[in-house]
């Protein structure tokens, strides 16, 4: 199995930055990619990045281009997510996923998650 756990929430003025963490253990060999999603009150679970484990592709919701930008370190199993520009929308918390095997970004298609970690941007 694999295990994932975020850290680098905060509570932030909108217009600042934060940088997300995603540490990747276990049976990481199975990660296709890995994927943020964040989850606000009154919405369902949003997909907001993607990174290729294997590969160095890329995805970003269409709210976030420009503003945020998801990278890897393989060496210490960690995605990160950099999130600059941050508004008021963009609050929520936080997840990172990994699958297996790759598709459109749907939250069901990731069978890992993390515990999560809260964003919160004032305006």
């Amino acid at each position: 199995q694999v295990q994932l756990v975020e850290s680098g929430g905060g509570e932030v003025l909108a217009g600042d930055s934060l940088r997300l963490s995603c540490e990747a253990s276990g049976y990481t060999f199975l990660i296709y990619d890995m994927g943020w999603f964040r989850h606000a009150p009154m919405k369902g679970r949003e997909f907001v990045a993607a990174i290729g484990w294997t590969h160095d592709r890329t995805n970003y919701a269409d709210s976030v281009k420009g503003r945020f930008t998801v990278s890897r370190d393989k060496a210490k199993n960690t995605v990160y997510l950099q999130m600059n520009t941050l508004k008021p929308d963009d609050t929520a918390r936080y997840y990172c996923g990994a699958r297996r095997e790759g598709g459109s970004f749907y939250p069901h298609e990731y069978g890992y998650w993390g515990q999560g970690t809260q964003v919160t941007v004032s305006s």
